[in-house]
C-alpha cells in the first residue's frame, strides 16, 4: 500500500510540491484549458445547441471552480475532497461528452483526476471508470456498451487501465530514482562541505603544532649552540680579564672569545634560515625537492636519483611544507645513519593523495626501535607525528644491511586561489 501511495504523490503531487512544482501548475490549468478547447470545437463544428453547450460548460467550469481552485490547500487534497471532485467532474464530463462527442477531450481530465484518489485501488477503479466512459458514451453509454458487447469493450477499457497505471508506476519510478539522486548528491555536498571545514580545521591545527615544534626546535638549538656560546665567551672574556697582566695570554683567550662569537653568529644565521621552507618561497615543491636533492647529493657525495609522477599541482603551503621538512629529515638520517652509496627520492601526486619516498641501500635499522633523535632532529616518530597532524601516514620499512625505505602519504589537499 506505502508503494501506491508513493506511486500516487510521485506521479500527480499537490501544487505546492517543490519536487515538481509545474505539475502543479500543470493540474491547475490544464482541466481549464481541456473543457474549453472542448467548447470551442464543439460550438465551431457541431450542430448541437450553442446555449445548451454553454450552460453545461459553464457548470463544468463552477465545479472545479468550486471543487479544486477555490478551496483552501489543505482542503483541496484531502481524500474525501478528491473523490467528491473527481465524482462529480466525471458526471458532468459525461453528461458533455453525451452531448457531443468532441467533449471526450475534457474527459480525458477524468484520468489525472483519478491518480490523485486514495487508497490505490480506487485509483485504478477511477481509472477504469473513466476509461469506460470515455470508449463507451458515444456508443450509447457503458451500460449499453457491455451489454452488447461485454468482451471487447471490457478488454479495451482493462488495456487502457493497465496502460494509464504503467504510466504512473513509469513516473513513479522516475521520480524516486530522481529524488534518491538528488538526496544522495545533497548528502555528497553536505559531506564534501564537511569534509572540507575538517581539512581547514586540521591544517589550522598542524599549523599551531608545526609552529610549536618549531618554537621547541628552535629553544633546543638555542640552548645547544647559542647558549653554550656566549657561555663558553663569557667564560674567555673572563679569563683574558684575570690574565690583564700577560698580554700572550688576554690575546689567546680575547682571540678564542672572538672565534666562538663568529661561531655563534654563523649559528644564529642558521637557525633564523631554518625558521621556514626556503626552497618552497620562489619554487613549487618539485622544484624545491630538486634542489634539496643537488644540494644535499653534492654535500654528501651520495648519488641521489629524483624523480616526480603524476601531475604536479599547487598544494596547500602546509602539505607542501611538511612534504619538503620530511625529505629533509629523511636524507639527514641517511646522511648521519645509512652510510649510503645511492638515495632514490620520488614525488607521487594521486588523485587526491600526494607521496614522498625516500630509499637508500645502506645501512637500515629496527624500525621498531627507533627513536628521537638528540640532535634537533625529529627522527621517525617525530616525522610520524608531523604527518599524522595533516591526516597522512608515515611508512617506513627497513631491516639491518637491507636499506631503508621511507614514504610519507598526505592528502592532496589544492591551494585555494582567492580572488
Amino acid at each position: 500500500m506505502t508503494s501506491w501511495i508513493r506511486w500516487q504523490d510521485s506521479l500527480w503531487p499537490s501544487p505546492g510540491d517543490g519536487f515538481r512544482p509545474w505539475l502543479g501548475r500543470i493540474e491547475k490549468f490544464l482541466p481549464y484549458a481541456l473543457l474549453a478547447l472542448s467548447a470551442v470545437l464543439s460550438l465551431a463544428l457541431s450542430g448541437h445547441d450553442p446555449a445548451v453547450t454553454l450552460a453545461l460548460a459553464g457548470i463544468a467550469a463552477v465545479w472545479l471552480l468550486l471543487t479544486s481552485t477555490l478551496p483552501p490547500r489543505r482542503w483541496a487534497g484531502h481524500p474525501v475532497a478528491v473523490a467528491v471532485s473527481f465524482a462529480g467532474l466525471v458526471t458532468i464530463a459525461a453528461v458533455l461528452e453525451g452531448h457531443d462527442t468532441i467533449f471526450l477531450i475534457f474527459m480525458i481530465t477524468g484520468f489525472f483526476e483519478a491518480m490523485r484518489l486514495r487508497p490505490a485501488p480506487l485509483a485504478l477503479a477511477g481509472i477504469f471508470t473513466v476509461s469506460a466512459l470515455i470508449n463507451t458514451m458515444p456508443d450509447g453509454g457503458p451500460l449499453r456498451a457491455f451489454a452488447e458487447q461485454p468482451a471487447l469493450w471490457i478488454v479495451i477499457t482493462l488495456v487502457q487501465t493497465a496502460a494509464v497505471g504503467g504510466g504512473g508506476l513509469a513516473s513513479a519510478a522516475m521520480a524516486r530514482q530522481h529524488a534518491e539522486r538528488k538526496r544522495t548528491l545533497d548528502e555528497l555536498a553536505a559531506a564534501h562541505e564537511e569534509n572540507a571545514v575538517l581539512q581547514r580545521q586540521l591544517l589550522s591545527q598542524a599549523r599551531e603544532a608545526g609552529v610549536l615544534d618549531e618554537r621547541r626546535r628552535l629553544s633546543q638549538e638555542i640552548h645547544d649552540t647559542l647558549a653554550q656560546g656566549f657561555t663558553g665567551i663569557i667564560t674567555q672574556l673572563e679569563a683574558a680579564d684575570e690574565a690583564n697582566g700577560d698580554p700572550v695570554e688576554w690575546q689567546r683567550h680575547v682571540g678564542s672569545a672572538m672565534a666562538l662569537a663568529r661561531e655563534n653568529l654563523t649559528a644564529a644565521r642558521r637557525s633564523v634560515r631554518a625558521l621556514g621552507p626556503q626552497p618552497l618561497a620562489t619554487a613549487t615543491l618539485p622544484d624545491a625537492l630538486d634542489e634539496v636533492s643537488r644540494s644535499w647529493s653534492g654535500r654528501t657525495g651520495v648519488e641521489l636519483r629524483f624523480a616526480t609522477t603524476g601531475t604536479a599541482r599547487a598544494l596547500h603551503p602546509e602539505i607542501e611544507a611538511t612534504l619538503l621538512r620530511i625529505t629533509q629529515e629523511a636524507l639527514a638520517n641517511v646522511e648521519k645513519h645509512a652510510d649510503a652509496t645511492i638515495v632514490g627520492l620520488t614525488l607521487s601526486y594521486m588523485a587526491d593523495q600526494v607521496t614522498v619516498d625516500v630509499r637508500d641501500d645502506g645501512r637500515g635499522f629496527e624500525p621498531d626501535t627507533a627513536r628521537p633523535s638528540g640532535d634537533g632532529g625529529f627522527g621517525v616518530p617525530g616525522m610520524r607525528a608531523r604527518v599524522a597532524r595533516l591526516a597522512g601516514t608515515l611508512h617506513v620499512e627497513s631491516e639491518p644491511g637491507g636499506g631503508t625505505a621511507v614514504s610519507a602519504d598526505l592528502p592532496a589537499v589544492a591551494l585555494e586561489v582567492r580572488p
